[in-house]
């Protein structure tokens, strides 16, 4: 079995802001206790993204994806560092260099009583690739899959064209669904709650698209039993909001601490915090695929540009050098976060010792922006979600000050997210600030999605919302992901994420540092991949 290396790492020796905002409002505390949680077993966790789907294979989205891991089931799962354990497959092993057999667990049962067996697998394969409309494809995640064979009702061969080790650990992305959800739902029969049937330890009970969730027990769960009857999910995206509903009782757990609360909370207390160093990059996609006309760039004084500098790779070096990233991260960010050079974190599997984030150079940009022949700079709008990331819309802001400091005037819009990830899909924006976390705790991961040539077909540059393309790339990505030596493809995906730096296929910015906070007698172990999980939510002493 191959096994993706990941790691986390604490919180120590992250820089740290001065944490000193108060807690706007007169917060009460309710009548609430650990106690009166034991006996009530109804757990409430306040979330600061909307989920935007309940359908599993419709966008691959970090919120939409933690809540499907609630109801719906992969045949491997990852730990809380990202570390691949067994979940609806009991074991796999390759067969050969293109052949994965996979032992499906027996006695599982679907929430409507019926069986699970290899039959929903290929099923659930088969649907993934053809999910309408769908902004942000699981297709990368199954489009090396070229044959599915049935053995028995709980094995199951998948065959790939070439030999492809990260086939494991691409099924932890995978979500699987009954046969006839996948034959015949579409993503409303899930949002409706008709096609939510799974096998995980919740069942489905209501979903109100931005406002709740509700979850209930799965009482004939073949795996431990969960501490919690019912879970409800309250959508809540102002971060004092959040803070204030949990110091008030309202709220159990939330998500995404606010930077300028997390030292606060941590003397409280009432309060636990846990804190993870994350697999997700903050990042900047620019369009480097129209010739011309590019919707949002316009010479400096705000008149039509016809040419598109940013398909000029000195452009996108230049724009980078522009941006002090340990600013961001010590003043926006206030210590919560990395400056980042690549595309994860150097403790991840696939990253180079070698890349390290551009240094803040002012003069250093200005002489490849005149190298590049744009010795006056251009104008921008930074489009970016203001919901979705932690500080998404300071760090926006921040970076467009920069950028008009250096010689590139830079408005900035900002949307919620169900808004902002339609029209980027739709390539309706010239530069954009978003995210991405790396669901196989490797480079495999964004370089096939974010920077690899878009391929709807083959899978491939999934989110590649920039259309950034170079063969030179796509070579070193397609070889990178077929060496079965975990030292060799260590490498290999090394040297293709050092090319795509080079090439300034994006611009990264941060990585982000994750935290959670739950009310006394209740632990959480922060997740590197962001998730909230019910499941992983426990009381003292369970």
């Amino acid at each position: 079995m191959t096994t993706v290396k990941s790691h986390t790492h604490g919180f120590n020796g992250l820089r740290r802001g001065l944490l000193s905002l108060a807690l706007t409002g007169s917060l009460t505390l309710a009548c609430w206790s650990t106690t009166t949680l034991a006996q009530n077993k109804d757990l409430t966790i306040a979330l600061s993204t909307p989920v935007t789907t309940v359908d599993p294979h419709f966008h691959n989205l970090t919120p939409n994806n933690a809540m499907a891991a609630h109801v719906f089931e992969t045949l491997v799962k990852a730990d809380a560092s990202l570390k691949t354990y067994p979940g609806l497959a009991e074991s796999w092993k390759a067969l050969s260099d293109t052949e994965w057999e996979f032992k499906l667990r027996k006695n599982v049962k679907w929430h409507n009583g019926e069986p699970f067996t290899a039959e929903d697998v290929a099923a659930t394969i088969k649907r993934i690739p053809n999910v309408p409309n769908s902004p942000a494809s699981f297709a990368v995640f199954v489009r090396a899959i070229k044959e599915v064979k049935i053995v028995d009702p709980h094995t199951i061969r998948f065959t790939t064209a070439t030999t492809y080790p990260l086939l494991p650990t691409d099924m932890v992305s995978v979500a699987i669904v009954p046969k006839t959800v996948a034959e015949t739902a579409k993503t409303e029969d899930f949002n409706s709650g008709k096609a939510m049937i799974g096998t995980g330890p919740f069942r489905f009970q209501e979903y109100v698209s931005g406002d709740r969730i509700i979850l209930v027990r799965n009482k004939d769960y073949y795996d431990a039993q969960q501490s919690w009857d019912k879970v409800t999910f309250r959508i809540i995206t102002s971060a004092p909001a959040r803070v204030a509903a949990l110091l008030s009782g309202d709220v159990h757990m939330i998500e995404g601490v606010p930077t300028a609360d997390a030292a606060k909370l941590n003397k409280d207390a009432r309060v636990t915090v846990s804190n993870a160093v994350s697999n997700r990059m903050i990042y900047l996609h620019l369009d480097s695929n129209r010739e011309k006309n590019s919707p949002f760039v316009t010479t400096a004084d705000g008149k039509p540009l016809e040419a598109n500098p940013l398909r000029d790779a000195r452009v996108r070096r230049a724009l980078s050098k522009m941006i002090d990233r340990n600013a961001i991260v010590s003043r926006v960010m206030e210590g919560q976060a990395i400056a980042a050079g690549q595309l994860l974190d150097e403790s991840f599997f696939g990253t180079s010792k070698k890349l390290k984030p551009d240094a803040y150079d002012p003069a250093g940009a200005k002489k490849l922006m005149a190298e590049a022949g744009y010795p006056n700079g251009f104008g921008l709008t930074l489009h970016s979600p203001n919901n979705r990331y932690i500080n998404d819309g300071a760090t926006a802001q921040a970076v467009a000050q920069f950028l008009s400091r250096n010689g590139i005037p830079t408005k900035v819009d900002t949307m919620p997210s169900n808004i902002f990830f339609t029209r980027a899909s739709k390539q309706e924006f010239s530069f954009i600030l978003a995210g991405w976390g790396a669901s196989s705790g490797d480079t495999s991961s964004p370089l096939r999605s974010l920077l690899a040539t878009y391929d709807a077909k083959a899978g491939m540059g999934a989110a590649n919302r920039g259309r950034f393309s170079s063969p030179e790339l796509d070579a070193l990505i397609a070889k990178a992901v077929v060496i079965i030596d975990d030292k060799q493809r260590d490498a290999a995906l090394a040297l293709a994420s050092e090319k795509a730096i080079e090439l300034m296929g994006l611009i990264p910015l941060h990585y982000e540092v994750s935290t959670w906070a739950t009310r006394k007698g209740i632990s959480y172990t922060g997740r590197a991949d962001q998730y909230t999980l019910a499941q992983d939510a426990k009381l003292a002493g369970k």
